[in-house]
């Protein structure tokens, strides 16, 4: 995924957030809704969230350091796992505790008008975010299903904001099921039991995040494709005979890792294996161009190596 399709999917979901935040604290208060106070509290966490997103972004793309020979990429990763924790300190265990004491403190909803225009307009904002992170993911996801681009991308910031923008649509849904009940009923416990419906979904997004970025954090090498690619480049060079092992590690979204153990033919000299190095690396560049790292290791093709 392009950085650049990141942030736009980042600011549209930012812009929206910011502005559904604002009329869901002014709904909550005029109506006494919990669901649309967890709502509003759910949107600042994800306009928190983006933020961070960004600052990851931005940090990402600092030059390496001494201390940091391969540079800032996987800061993105951290900032997105960041993300995960955030989205569950706030979003989810606020709304289960407001949920839990409103059903303990039932109150009768007021002015339930404004609560219905609020959530009206939040899910058409959503749906506007929800969509411009669909068609920047669509740009780069290719064939893929989506559960498994969210599970097989190398750049966390498209995945984050797919699931915030599902996770905030399902909660407006919640919300207004909560509201509607309470309203035709006259029972305020059903608003209650929205809440609780949207910190148990946040919950979840939270957990399925965590998942995928700690995988991310921990280190994950190329792709089935990426890498069959990295081999082909490899093997297409002329003076490797064939590659002995391989490895690769994404040390951000964008930078690829590759080291490798290529056998040489043995009557080669050390000027030659040089060169040969050189051109494989170069096709692998060609072939794969976040390779940014490559290291390859000559050495003497031992079961082709004839016995004195």
């Amino acid at each position: 995924m392009s950085a650049s399709g990141g942030t736009k999917a980042i600011m549209a979901a930012l812009v929206a957030n910011l502005s559904i935040a604002v009329a869901k604290f002014v709904a909550a208060f005029f109506t006494g809704s919990s669901s649309m106070l967890a709502e509003g509290i759910h949107s600042v966490a994800d306009s928190g969230n983006q933020v961070l997103l960004l600052v990851g972004g931005k940090r990402a793309a600092r030059a390496s350091t001494k201390e940091h020979p391969f540079g800032y990429g996987r800061e993105r990763y951290f900032y997105a796992f960041v993300v995960a924790v955030v989205l569950f300190a706030i979003g989810a265990l606020f709304s289960l505790y407001e949920g839990y004491h409103k059903l303990s403190h039932a109150e009768p909803l007021t002015s339930p008008a404004w609560a219905f225009g609020v959530l009206i307009f939040a899910i058409i904002a959503e749906i506007f975010s929800f969509r411009t992170a669909i068609r920047e993911a669509n740009l780069v996801r290719g064939r893929q299903g989506w559960i498994a681009f969210i599970r097989r991308s190398k750049s966390p910031e498209l995945p984050v904001i797919l699931l915030e923008d599902l996770g905030a649509l399902l909660g407006l849904v919640f919300a207004l099921f909560g509201v509607t009940m309470a309203v035709v009923t006259g029972n305020p416990v059903w608003d209650a039991v929205g809440t609780l419906m949207i910190g148990v979904l946040l919950a979840v997004i939270s957990v399925v995040l965590a998942v995928e970025t700690k995988s991310l954090l921990v280190g994950e090498g190329a792709s089935p494709e990426v890498e069959e690619q990295v081999r082909r480049a490899l093997e297409s060079a002329p003076e490797v005979d064939r590659i002995i092992h391989m490895r690769t590690l994404h040390l951000g979204p964008e930078e690829l890792l590759v080291g490798a153990k290529i056998a040489v033919s043995h009557d080669e000299t050390a000027g030659e294996v040089a060169r040969g190095i050189d051109e494989a690396e170069q096709r692998i560049r060609e072939a794969v161009p976040i390779a940014r790292v490559i290291y390859l290791e000559p050495d003497l093709d031992r079961s082709r190596t004839p016995t004195p």
